[in-house]
């Protein structure tokens, strides 16, 4: 039986049930007319129920997902997602170099981000990516029990089978599809995977269309690039509404309660990448990219990691002053904003992490699922912080806070290796198993080196700065 996953109403309707609660909105009569019919909670981890709804069950689905829809949400004012409406909600909206926020004036050169320290960034973001895979979906405690019993926590490196009991790997599992190709002994190489699936297709789209693209220039490229099978959640949704007929930005509102959720944050590095100094040029692009598929938080959340990026590449901030700056682009009443502030303090509050992770745990895991924007970009934050920056312990702490722990430690990696500023700095042990490779159905970018990406990104870098 063939479940398609992410796109199924009955699957989508639990999904929107929670988002409509957290969003603001009064779900408590549309959740129980779905109650009444025999209508399932959404999937707990995986994209599908596993079983088929009867037609009357869809049906009552699609309508109630329009319903929920058309439901006011009392946090519309705080929490917008028109960039007129973000950029006058945030008082510190960073100026733009060569001019002020309200009147641009001509752009400035910002200094153009080195090669090598690109190429950390990429390889940081393939490393984090790739500690994070075998133990993505797994609880909190499971990726705990596994590392202590490779002697490996608090988290240091690779996860490997090896010495694992048989009794815990049959409680917990490794992620079924990732553990081939990222346990410490079957590296070999980056596997594909949608983490940098999308910062090669944002090449492709600076290449073709310029740092002036629009949301619609997305959409093409998706539709001409990325195979529909290599989404997820709001992508996949959003992808299904544009083959539908729809066009943006209605493409991240229909039927899609995946809107808030990580899909735009990890596509935004390379609108940060190239915007070396210029984090509200950095934000604005992630907008024109995020607004194909997200709304308000997961905008924001975009927006966020580029500004933050967009700092760090310059190499003359600490992580600190990046995330400071990554805050000045969120309107500071969203709830995105409250939580990344919350995950900071937290950091700076205790020395042990394993605090930090589990107070952001209970703040955050009974009510979002483990892919949404709010607690994954709190945990980033809190990781970050709490190692002042250092590629390791970043990337580290960003996996060991569960989650969406690849996406979680490639942002993270993407981060601290633009701080590290070369390849060296980051440790042979993060980047000889990469063995400057990486699979990806994207273009012609399979095998493709992280050197030879880190080039192309510097001549993006200088392609954008010559626009005035």
């Amino acid at each position: 039986m063939l479940r398609l996953t992410w796109v199924q109403p009955e699957d989508l309707i639990g999904h929107e049930l929670r988002q409509a609660a957290q969003d603001g909105r009064e779900p408590s009569r549309i959740a129980a007319r779905w109650r009444a019919a025999g209508g399932s909670q959404a999937p707990r981890c995986a994209g599908a129920s596993p079983d088929r709804a009867s037609r009357y069950l869809r049906l009552l689905a699609e309508d109630l997902l329009d319903e929920l829809a058309d439901l006011p949400s009392k946090l519309a004012d705080d929490e917008p997602t028109d960039l007129s409406a973000i950029k006058a909600g945030c008082p510190a909206w960073p100026a733009r170099p060569g001019g002020t926020p309200s009147a641009p004036g001509p752009r400035a050169h910002p200094p153009a981000t080195a090669p090598l320290r690109l190429e950390a960034a990429w390889l940081g973001r393939a490393a984090g990516c790739l500690l994070g895979k075998p133990v993505e979906k797994l609880p909190l405690t499971a990726i705990r029990q596994l590392a202590r019993a490779t002697g490996n926590w608090p988290l240091n490196t690779w996860f490997t089978a090896r010495g694992v009991p048989e009794e815990l790997t049959r409680a917990h599992p490794w992620n079924r599809r990732s553990a081939a190709t990222s346990l410490a002994e079957n590296i070999d190489g980056m596997p594909e995977d949608d983490d940098l699936n999308y910062p090669l297709l944002n090449l492709l789209l600076l290449q073709r269309h310029g740092p002036r693209f629009t949301t619609a220039d997305v959409a093409r490229l998706w539709l001409d690039e990325l195979p529909a099978g290599r989404t997820f959640t709001a992508e996949r949704v959003a992808y299904r509404n544009l083959l539908s007929g729809l066009e943006p930005p209605l493409t991240a509102r229909h039927r899609n309660p995946f809107r808030e959720w990580i899909g735009a944050l990890i596509r935004a590095d390379v609108h940060g990448w190239t915007n070396p100094g210029a984090p509200a040029t950095a934000a604005e692009q992630a907008y024109r990219d995020a607004t194909l598929t997200h709304t308000a938080n997961g905008v924001y959340a975009a927006m966020f990691t580029a500004a933050t990026i967009a700092e760090a590449a310059t190499g003359t901030h600490d992580i600190h002053a990046c995330l400071r700056t990554g805050l000045t682009v969120v309107p500071p009443r969203s709830r995105l904003a409250r939580a990344i502030h919350h995950g900071i303090q937290l950091a700076e509050a205790h020395h042990d992490f394993t605090t930090v992770v589990d107070e952001l745990h209970a703040t955050h895991a009974a009510t979002h699922h483990w892919v949404h924007a709010i607690p994954n970009t709190a945990l980033i934050a809190a990781a970050l912080t709490h190692a002042d920056g250092d590629f390791t312990g970043s990337v580290c702490r960003a996996v060991s806070g569960g989650w969406d722990t690849d996406s979680n430690g490639a942002t993270a990696g993407s981060i601290a290796g633009l701080l590290a500023g070369s390849p060296a700095a980051l440790g042979d042990r993060w980047t000889s198993p990469l063995k400057n490779r990486l699979a990806t159905s994207v273009a012609d970018f399979k095998g493709t080196g992280f050197d030879t990406l880190a080039q192309l990104t510097h001549s993006l870098t200088h392609l954008e700065t010559a626009h005035p």
